[in-house]
């Protein structure tokens, strides 16, 4: 009975890592030219998505959290 009970724990604890690994999906490695934007304070100011290619001029306002457009040109990219 108690190989049965263990045989069972095994397996549910495989679907639930298999379910995981579904949602968590691709993950790149977090290194040198994988960055998701780009940001220039000088000698000009700019943000780019690297993505999409979006560019936004005021980064400021981009470190300050507006960062819906980047959100949006990602999201229509993927329709």
């Amino acid at each position: 009975m108690k190989m049965l009970k263990s045989k069972l724990l095994d397996l549910k604890e495989k679907e639930q890592k298999e379910k995981i690994e579904d949602l968590k999906g691709v993950q790149m490695d977090i290194a040198w030219g994988s960055q998701i934007r780009s940001y220039v304070f000088c000698p000009y100011t700019m943000v780019k998505d690297h993505r999409t290619n979006y560019e936004v001029g005021n980064v400021q306002a981009v470190m300050d959290g507006e960062i819906d457009a980047f959100m949006e040109s990602y999201l229509k990219m993927k329709l």
